[in-house]
């Protein structure tokens, strides 16, 4: 196969982000799961979903260099992972739905990681208490020639940081919810 194909067989257009390929490989990956899926040829379509989505997730990085480098990566896989990649994505086919939601390489395709979405909220919190502290404090230990420089990055510190809380705030709302409906499914 070649990379065209593995993108083609996922859906999805050939400078598709990381997020792109792990949303197009959830949603294949239940459309043709043969424990959901009964058709004949469901089973080797979720075998050549899983290939394409490791390969490029492992190779995603060295797509962007040039076409000597791609054509190692491509012989490289051949030889030493896809095989693999194909004996996992069997073992996948064999196993109920539910089982393999379970395991780690589906849950790695998740788009929203709880600890890292907390993780940046606490971090956008931090960045935009230390702006606003940070300021208070220069205005009671002002210093003489920096009077207008502190204002400027004080104004551009606060909109960046309420920049980051905002987008942080976002994604943890979207989390929360996501979170709320897969325990009401369970």
């Amino acid at each position: 196969m070649t990379l065209t194909d593995y993108y083609e067989i996922l859906g999805i257009p050939v400078n598709s982000s990381f997020e792109e390929i792990k949303k197009a490989y959830r949603k294949k990956a239940r459309l043709y799961h043969p424990d959901i899926n009964h058709s004949t040829d469901a089973k080797d379509l979720f075998i050549r979903i899983t290939e394409a989505y490791d390969f490029l997730i492992t190779n995603h990085e060295k797509m962007i260099s040039d076409e000597q480098e791609f054509n190692k990566v491509m012989e490289d896989w051949r030889k030493y992972r896809q095989d693999r990649s194909r004996q996992r994505a069997r073992y996948y086919a064999q196993a109920s739905y539910s089982h393999f939601k379970n395991t780690k390489f589906y849950k790695s395709t998740g788009i929203l990681n709880g600890a890292a979405i907390i993780f940046n909220f606490a971090i956008s919190i931090m960045v935009l208490v230390s702006t606003v502290l940070g300021y208070i404090i220069r205005l009671r230990h002002p210093i003489p020639e920096l009077e207008i420089t502190t204002t400027f990055s004080f104004v551009l510190l606060l909109s960046l940081s309420i920049i980051l809380f905002t987008v942080s705030f976002i994604y943890l709302k979207a989390y929360i919810q996501t979170s709320k409906k897969q325990r009401k499914k369970t």
